[in-house]
């Protein structure tokens, strides 16, 4: 997606706060911020990781700096293999109008050499959140990959698909009650925008998403049901 069409797209549905989360890399989440300036939208940095045990996780930061530190220890623990263009598509590098930069050569869509114990020590001492993505779905989900939740992980939260309530995800997976539970955005393309999640803070910030997550000092979220 184009920088300037993403922060159109999220002012034009009413939403100030997304998250750009990358599989396995963080190159082009400045173009989105530097789009997005000037303008009622925040852009959070972040990257959506793919753990050694196949399980996607949420890795989210305050600042760019935050983002590329976890993107210099990431890129260290993805196998050096070659991306297929023919095969997986192209991985294109662009700046904050769109144009085109550069091509990732490395492969993204692989897992990194990195345990979610381990990914979730690493995103603690950055100061970011860790949350697995999309966790009843079957492929990458943190449930139907590993039938659990780690007790050796500690995580700030579980993500739901766009395709499951709350309620129905709680009956099916009884684990994840008292689980902070936000559900998905995922947008891969303009017509999937979508905003479930609310929240009531004071500024777009991960302590403050932390809090909202946490019930605590009056910050709150909740999941907006879809019409």
């Amino acid at each position: 997606m184009i920088p300037p069409l993403i922060v159109q797209e999220a002012l034009e549905q009413g939403i100030n706060l997304i998250a750009i989360t990358d599989h396995n890399s963080t190159a082009n989440i400045e173009a989105v911020m530097k789009a997005a300036r000037e303008t009622n939208l925040t852009v959070l940095p972040g990257m959506e990781l793919q753990t050694i045990e196949e399980v996607h996780v949420l890795c989210l930061f305050d600042t760019l700096d935050q983002a590329r530190a976890w993107n210099h220890i990431v890129s260290k623990y993805l196998p050096p293999t070659r991306n297929n263009p023919d095969y997986f598509g192209e991985q294109f590098i662009v700046d904050h109008t769109g144009e085109f930069i550069r091509r990732e050569d490395q492969m993204l869509s692989i897992s990194a050499e990195l345990s979610l114990k381990k990914a979730r020590e690493l995103v603690n001492e950055l100061g970011g959140l860790f949350i697995p993505a999309h966790v009843n779905r079957k492929a990458f989900g943190l449930l139907p990959v590993l039938g659990l939740i780690p007790v050796d992980t500690s995580i700030d939260g579980l993500e739901i698909s766009r395709h499951i309530t709350p309620d129905i995800a709680i009956a099916t997976y009884p684990m994840i009650k008292g689980y902070p539970i936000i559900q998905s955005g995922d947008v891969h393309f303009l017509d999937d925008f979508f905003a479930p999640v609310w929240f009531e803070i004071e500024k777009p910030s991960i302590g403050e998403i932390r809090l909202a997550l946490t019930g605590n000092d009056d910050r709150r979220f909740w999941i907006k049901p879809v019409k």
